[in-house]
């Protein structure tokens, strides 16, 4: 087998189509663990780019579209039901029935981003993490994609134990920025 294969980067998008972009890297960089994202739409953009770059910082690879609960409910489904991924994630604003709409449709671990784009995102947060009895989605803060692909590789770490030590660095990281800020306000 060649030291370098073909992998799907990290999430991305570019232009006005959801794509999967591919590059090559060592076979020891790319965790087989795998995220859908589904967008609810184009606008939700900004909040998944947050999460991409922690699935790039990661190596875990994540397939992203755009659909909404709403306006293509069964792409949703098709999308859902036919998925090897082993977390999803459901960003939307509005009424955010995105996350649920996916739940529904699986077994594995749905999280559910609320984006800000009316009503300060209340309406999106109380619409994800009012789910029925049953059907559980996990949330995030309000456009909070970034905690949303933390909390992916957290649950793909259960399964992925060479995820373990990266959230280790990662949290040791930023304890180590914590400390230089407390150090830098010392000087104010």
């Amino acid at each position: 087998m060649p030291p370098f294969r073909r992998a799907r980067a990290a999430c991305t998008l570019s232009g006005p189509l959801v794509q999967r972009a591919f590059y090559s890297l060592p076979q020891t960089n790319l965790f087989m663990a795998k995220v859908m994202a589904l967008l609810g739409s184009a606008s939700d953009k900004p909040v998944f780019e947050k999460a991409a770059a922690i699935f790039k910082e990661f190596g875990v690879e994540c397939e992203v579209h755009v659909a909404s609960a709403h306006r293509t409910p069964g792409k949703v489904v098709s999308l859902v039901e036919s998925s090897d991924a082993e977390v999803f994630i459901g960003i939307a604003g509005l009424s955010a029935a995105l996350p649920g709409v996916i739940a529904a449709h699986t077994i594995k671990p749905v999280i559910g981003v609320p984006v800000d784009s009316k009503l300060d995102g209340l309406d999106a947060l109380l619409a994800t993490v009012q789910l029925p009895p049953g059907i559980p989605v996990a949330a995030v803060g309000i456009d909070r994609g970034e905690n949303a692909a933390l909390l992916a590789v957290e649950i793909l770490a259960l399964k992925h134990t060479e995820l373990t030590k990266k959230l280790f660095a990662y949290r040791a990281k930023m304890a180590e920025k914590i400390a230089k800020d407390d150090a830098d306000a010392q000087k104010w």
